[in-house]
């Protein structure tokens, strides 16, 4: 069973949850933190604007961590398509969590690597 940082009425919300991302944790908290609160239209078009470089934030773009952002956002807006709501008009709650870390194979003579892993939920209710 999956637990969600934001657990508001089930029939006024939808919920995605983006397991095993292979992206920055901390690049995907600033993100998560400047799309949470606002509604998914403005969330579309501030990630849409960092992919295409016209938007920073805090000088980076973050391209990986936007671009799975994206993803889960219009996953979610299809879900609440598909519930009969408005998904323009719901807001979004988004948090990152670490997942899990590993160690990529050892090659000829050269140390492991350690990488972690990124749980990522995107929540959107009605308001």
């Amino acid at each position: 069973m999956l637990k969600y940082a934001h657990n508001p009425k089930p029939e006024k919300s939808v919920k995605v949850y983006g397991r095993n991302l292979r992206i920055s944790v901390k690049h995907s908290k600033v993100v998560c933190k400047a799309i949470t609160g606002t509604t998914m239209s403005k969330a579309r078009k501030l990630l849409e604007n960092l992919i295409e470089e016209r938007v920073s934030l805090g000088g980076k773009y973050y391209t990986k961590t936007v671009n799975e952002a994206l993803n889960l956002l219009k996953l979610a807006g299809s879900n609440a398509e598909f519930k009969g709501m408005d998904p323009e008009r719901m807001v979004v709650h988004a948090s990152a969590h670490q997942g899990f870390t590993y160690r990529t194979p050892r090659r000829f003579k050269l140390a492991r690597r350690q990488a972690k892993i990124t749980n990522l939920q995107i929540v959107m209710e009605e308001k």
